[in-house]
């Protein structure tokens, strides 16, 4: 683990859904991805995977992104698309997990939150 001023149990998001158009359909849309709040991101961080899961279902491939990461405590919303939340079924829980990695490609910590929708 790399050396920083936060340690690695410190790293951790937040998200809220925003904009988003209710979906209960079962069929989702692409759709810009959520604003992230970061706290702890690791030293060295260049980059940061985004995905999300759907608990429920967890085989489903909602998918995310890699965003380049500069520093700082967000990544705006609509850096990268994703396949929207859309149970068909009542309230699901979904979680966004965050993956750190420096510039050789290594994993230096991970983050998640969970939040229900719709």
């Amino acid at each position: 683990m790399a050396a920083s001023s936060a340690s690695a149990a410190d790293f951790s998001i937040g998200f809220d859904w925003g904009n988003l158009k209710t979906c209960t359909s079962g069929n989702p849309s692409t759709v810009p991805s959520p604003g992230f709040r970061l706290r702890g991101v690791p030293a060295g961080t260049v980059a940061i995977q985004f995905t999300m899961t759907d608990l429920a279902v967890p085989n489903y491939p909602h998918g995310g992104g890699k965003v380049a990461y500069r520093g700082g405590s967000a990544i705006a919303a609509g850096a990268f698309t994703y396949r929207s939340p859309c149970p068909p079924n009542g309230r699901h829980t979904y979680r966004w997990k965050a993956t750190a990695f420096d510039a050789a490609g290594k994993k230096l910590d991970e983050a998640e939150a969970r939040k229900p929708y719709p």
